[in-house]
């Protein structure tokens, strides 16, 4: 799956990979927007859709030069979660080293933002949980119906909502099945930036400039550090914390940042 290398500044009509099912086009040369497009299956998982999404997920944690990535759907819907008809003849979203839908038990070690219109429900739901930041039309709409189906959500939702909502909250989301508005979510925390109809992937953009803007090293290793915070006692943060930031010790980046600082200048990193 080509990345490609166009720059632009606008918001882009993304041009189809070697796989149309994930479309992926770099922007100002270091913010990759990738696209599920299964339009005909609402944006749904089968195994091919996960194989794709986790290809272009292991090609942007490959490349230095990209520094954060945007996951989004068309503008009717995210994602529809797991294709349930695919899934009755056995062919599940699911990759043996990425986890669900390509990403869900191995995120990227960069940043990922979701940008959502429409319905972003069940494994929708749960690939939005799989990223960091999250920007959402205020028309859309949330949730995790698996166990109306009696199923469960087991693509993160079951234990992530919890550590990001609070408990009471999230536990009604899980055992009813409910689905709410992205308005509702916004108010509980969940997600960043609200925005009109259409207009997601556009904020999404704006957001991943001022990610873009920070340095890329120190970006990496917050993340991490973020991202096992709740394994973590204090006693062990202050030790495991510091095997994510090791790379940034005597850096390039960081000395660029202190003398940028000293000089009033915005900094040029080299993500070294």
């Amino acid at each position: 799956m080509s990345l490609g290398d166009r720059t632009t500044d606008e918001t882009p009509g993304l041009d189809a990979s070697s796989s149309d099912l994930i479309l992926t086009e770099v922007i100002d040369g270091q913010i990759l927007i990738i696209r599920i497009n299964r339009p005909e299956r609402r944006n749904a998982f089968d195994g091919a859709t996960a194989h794709a999404l986790e290809e272009a997920i292991d090609d942007f944690d490959a490349d230095d030069s990209l520094r954060c990535a945007i996951l989004t759907g068309s503008d009717i819907v995210f994602s529809a979660g797991q294709d349930l008809i695919a899934a009755a003849r056995g062919d599940m979203g699911v990759t043996e080293r990425r986890g669900a839908f390509g990403m869900m038990a191995q995120p990227p070690s960069k940043p990922v933002i979701a940008a959502v219109e429409g319905h972003a429900l069940a494994g929708g739901l749960e690939l939005c949980l799989a990223c960091d930041l999250i920007v959402s039309s205020r028309t859309a709409t949330m949730g995790l119906p698996e166990a109306a189906r009696s199923l469960v959500a087991i693509g993160g939702g079951c234990f992530r909502l919890p550590k990001r909502i609070a408990y009471h909250i999230a536990i009604e989301l899980i055992l009813t099945g409910k689905t709410w508005p992205a308005t509702r979510f916004a108010e509980l925390g969940l997600v960043n930036k609200l925005t009109e109809p259409g207009q997601a992937l556009t904020a999404a953009l704006e957001l991943a400039r001022e990610v873009c803007a920070a340095g890329p090293l120190a970006v990496r290793a917050s993340k991490q550090i973020a991202a096992h915070a709740q394994d973590w006692t204090d006693d062990d943060a202050w030790h495991e914390q510091m095997k994510y930031v090791a790379a940034l010790h005597d850096s390039e980046d960081l000395h660029e940042g202190l003398r940028a600082f000293a000089e009033k200048r915005p900094p040029v990193w080299k993500g070294r």
